[in-house]
């Protein structure tokens, strides 16, 4: 089993909703200080005693209402926003002159809270409604409004719509994050499955496509059917093939997404660093000549097989495309910072826009099963072919990004 990858998504909604907790816990205690210091003031205290008390046990029993967008409903959104507007509405009762002179209601500046729970959750919709409802409700009660009256309801109405709106910039930023990812993730699965297939099934289907009609006669049959099948599974792996993605949505609105790679139990089962020495060792033979240093080249399990399959699928390459007689070198060099495997031959080279033409025909070897494998380990695949001289192919792999330990 190979590496999967896993969707898991995170609101960045929740630090806007503790600040509006934070926000409505203060302002409440503001409220209530304030009538305290300015208590012989009002001509009938028992009101603004009965609303501070109302508002105080409401905003502290509906603290878990605003931790988050499942909690603060409409249902909420409407009771809340109704306690705001009575205790606007009541502050004449209490406070004869507050129609006769610019104070604070009795709510004051907790009324805001309301309106921002509005923003958050429906955007400047929902804070246009929210904040046009305060607006009336302030000029009702001050009766004829001054100007610091009407300044103070078109700043509320202003900013809410702004918070608004920028918080739903900000969801639709979030949703395009979230696609983009969900792509990358499933895109490189794909790639590594199309690197898996190009290693095994694909080159099976090419060398009984080429016995096949070698040997002629029923087999010459077998092949045409093989190349049949190995041109369809390259469009398949070219374009089509659709890996599964693992999503794990949150309940609230916005969500910003995170790719986070999920070993499987191989990969977690060997831990211990590996010496990528005796995984390309193999390769030596007459025709294959493998150099090494001198001390074991410690690499990550992981890594070090990725490294080694880039290896073999370079001699692969060699072998169907230099001819039988070509020899082909292995030379391991391991610097402080980065392995690097260099692989090359002396065979006929590639010819200039090789490489493209095969891609566009569904043969990824060099594009996946090596520049792929590279560029998941966070290194780089460089090939050099000059015709008549041969093909060079250097891998490089950096420590800090292959966690390599020596």
């Amino acid at each position: 089993m190979a590496k999967r990858e896993r969707v898991v998504r995170m609101s960045v909604e929740q630090p806007l909703w503790r600040a509006l907790t934070a926000y409505r816990v203060l302002t409440m205690a503001y409220a209530v200080l304030l009538f305290v210091f300015t208590r012989d003031t009002f001509e009938r205290p028992w009101v603004a005693v009965a609303f501070l008390a109302v508002m105080s046990v409401w905003t502290l029993a509906t603290l878990p209402k605003v931790a988050g967008a499942a909690g603060c409903t409409k249902r909420f959104l409407i009771a809340d926003l109704a306690i705001a507007l009575t205790g606007i509405l009541l502050t004449p009762l209490a406070d004869v002159h507050a129609q006769t002179f610019d104070g604070s209601t009795l709510p004051t500046i907790w009324t805001a809270g309301s309106v921002l729970a509005y923003a958050i959750k429906g955007g400047w919709r929902w804070a246009a409604f929210a904040s046009s409802l305060v607006a009336v409700a302030n000029i009702v009660e001050r009766g004829h409004p001054s100007r610091d009256t009407l300044h103070n309801v078109l700043l509320v109405w202003v900013a809410s719509i702004a918070i608004g709106y920028v918080v739903e910039v900000a969801r639709a930023s979030e949703r395009t994050l979230a696609r983009a990812l969900e792509i990358e993730a499933a895109t490189r699965e794909r790639e590594r499955l199309a690197r898996d297939i190009h290693d095994s099934v694909l080159q099976v289907l090419a060398m009984v496509q080429r016995r096949g009609t070698a040997l002629g006669g029923e087999a010459a049959e077998l092949g045409r059917m093989a190349g049949e099948q190995e041109v369809a599974l390259r469009t398949l792996v070219a374009g089509g093939l659709s890996p599964t993605s693992y999503v794990s949505e949150d309940e609230s609105q916005g969500a910003v997404v995170r790719v986070v790679e999920e070993p499987d139990d191989d990969d977690t089962a060997a831990g211990a660093p590996v010496d990528l020495r005796t995984l390309l060792a193999p390769h030596a033979g007459s025709r294959v000549t493998f150099s090494e240093p001198g001390a074991p080249v410690l690499l990550p399990p992981a890594a070090a097989k990725e490294l080694a399959a880039a290896v073999s699928a370079a001699l692969d390459n060699v072998r169907r495309h230099a001819g039988d007689g070509a020899q082909a070198w292995i030379l391991v060099e391991d610097w402080t910072d980065e392995v690097i495997v260099t692989v090359r031959d002396d065979g006929p080279g590639i010819p200039e826009g090789r490489l493209a033409q095969a891609e566009g025909e569904g043969r990824m070897g060099v594009a996946l099963s090596i520049r792929g494998r590279l560029r998941d380990l966070g290194g780089t695949a460089e090939l050099i072919s000059v015709p008549g001289q041969g093909t060079e192919v250097e891998l490089k792999v950096p420590r800090g990004k292959a966690g390599a330990g020596k």
